[in-house]
This record gives C-alpha cells, structure tokens and sequence, in this order.
C-alpha cells in the first residue's frame, strides 16, 4: 500500500525515520510515497497532491514561525483537505500520577480562531474572528457519537463557554444536544471550557471522550497528555471524508535536532493508529505490545519519561520486542 510520508523538520526526520524502521521490522508491508519537506521554501502543494492521490498519510511535526512568517502547515493542510475531526487518545501506558487514564479527544480542525480571519485595526490593537457554524458543528459532533458507538465508548461530553460566548459556543451547545437525541445509548453532558481543565485535573477518570470546538480542543487534548506521560506520547489523526493524515501532537523542537534524545513514541502510536485505519490491525497490535515492553526498561526509554535511554535505543527495543 502507498501511503504519503512527510519527515518535518526538527526532531521530524530522525522519529519518523525511526517509525519507519519500526513499521518494516513489523511487517506492515508499506510504499512510502515521501515528499521532502524545505522550510527555507515552504511550499504545501506537494504535499497537498500527494494525499489526494493516496488518501492516507504520516507526517511529521513542522515548525510554525511564531507571530510572523507562513500560517501553520498543519492548519492548512486541515483547511485545505477538509481533514475536520481531529482525534487525539490520551492513555496510560506507563504508571504516573494517574492511572487507567483512557480518554479521546475529537476537534474541530476547520473553523474558530484558527480560521485565520484577523487584522489588525490601527497600529496598537488586533483583532480576530471566530467562525462557528451549525454545518460544522453538526459533522464534528455526529463524527464523535460514530467513534464513540463503534470503539464502544459509553459517554460525550460536548465543551463549551456559552455562558459567555452565547452565539458562538451558544450554537454548538445546542446543535451538540440535538445530536445527543439520535444516540440514546450514549450519555451525553456538556461542560464550560474552565470548568473541565479543573475536572480533568481532579478526576480525569469520569471522562471518555470529549467533542470541542477548534482552539478549546486544542488545549484540552494538551493538558490530557499531560495526564498520561506528557506529549512525548501523544498521538494523534485528522479524518475527512476521503482523506485520513497522521502525526504526532507534539512540535518540532529544534534545539533537540541531531541528539539522539527525541522519544519516538508520539509518531510511531500515532503510525499504529494509521495501521489500524488502513485495517492492519495484527501488526498494530504487535507493535503496540512491543512498545509496552520497551516502556519497562528505563535504561531504553528517553529521559522525558524518567529513563537515561536515546531515540536509537528506544527503536532497536522496540525492533527486538517485535
């Protein structure tokens, strides 16, 4: 199967590099349809053409300059492909301060703040539109009932700040309720956007997937990585009707770039997801075993998850467990 490869920049070439390893000693039986990646000249019709053409690609993460330069490719890439659900697991995988952790977080990936539409007015203030509409609320939502019935997830909760934002989180509340009808086996609540960091802090263990607009889905699905490990094992996919993308929810950090030190595991359990999608779940079950053998020994594991170990450790690990 041919399947779009975008490395990144940064850390981006050596984990992605390294997940292809993986995926090969795996036998997942993979033609990596690549598209090099030039931030001096970035340009994202390449990439663009070739998930048009395979309709399933891993990428991985690429620097956005901040407060100047291009938009986030990420985001264009969202926009442009129509990639609107974006779905981001947070699971325990090793012991830490919470335990059992199994939440999933889906996120509106096309419209809110992240829509784009700012300006600034005069030269001492700025100004930016949050976009939502029913179309949108209603697909992301009707998107979190179907992964919810098929994984076998038994509650929604719908996120929200329309005691404040009463026409914008005002009309997804109310197109999210209308579609908790059609679900009766489900439970659904909504909460207000503060309110559920602190709930997720206090008893993550009450939640099972979270539907959230753009820029609330974005901070949330941070903050329950941080529950489980931290980034460093946060994956994560952005869905279309056509198009399914994969990529690791952290950056690129450069100033790891070249040291060995960059832990893999974002990019290769977001590459399982990518098995599981294009229906080579015996292989994904095989790595996602081997990589919970490799998490019990410290002397493999990268230092961001108290071991002393490197990337190229991690992978051979990996590589022998399977």
């Amino acid at each position: 199967m041919k399947i779009t490869l975008v490395k990144g920049d940064g850390i981006g070439p050596e984990i992605i590099g390294a997940v292809c390893q993986i995926l090969e000693a795996g036998g997942a039986g993979i033609e990596w349809d690549e598209v090099i990646w030039n931030e001096e000249m970035p340009d994202v019709e390449p990439i663009i053409n070739s998930l048009k053409r395979n309709k399933v690609g891993l990428k991985g993460p690429i620097t956005t300059p901040v407060g100047k330069g291009f938009r986030s490719i990420n985001v264009t890439l969202r926009q442009r492909l129509d990639l609107y659900a974006g779905v981001r697991p947070a699971k325990s995988l090793m012991p830490g301060r919470y335990e059992n952790i199994d939440l999933v977080i889906i996120r509106e990936n096309t419209e809110g703040l992240y829509s784009g539409i700012e300006h600034f007015v005069g030269k001492d203030a700025a100004e930016s539109i949050r976009i939502i509409t029913r179309f949108a609320s209603e697909r992301i939502v009707k998107f979190g009932f179907e992964y919810a019935r098929k994984e076998g997830r038994k509650k929604v909760t719908a996120i929200h700040k329309a005691n404040i934002l009463k026409c914008t989180c005002g009309l997804f509340l109310e197109t999210a309720r209308k579609i908790a009808l059609s679900y009766p086996e489900i439970l659904f609540e909504d909460r207000i956007i503060d309110n559920m960091c602190m709930q997720l802090v206090k008893k993550p263990e009450d939640y099972d997937l979270i539907v959230a607009t753009n820029l609330f889905g974005d901070i949330l699905s941070d903050l329950c990585a941080g529950l489980v490990g931290g980034l460093g094992l946060a994956a994560g996919a952005n869905f279309g009707e056509e198009i399914a993308l994969f990529e690791p929810v952290h950056g690129s950090a450069p100033k790891y770039k070249g040291q060995d030190r960059a832990n893999p595991l974002a990019a290769l359990l977001s590459a399982v997801m990518m098995l599981k999608h294009i229906g080579k779940q015996d292989v994904a079950r095989k790595i996602e075993e081997a990589i919970s053998a490799t998490l019990k020994n410290k002397d493999v594991i990268t230092p961001d998850l108290g071991g002393v170990g490197s990337l190229s450790r991690m992978r051979d690990a990996v590589i022998e467990a399977l």
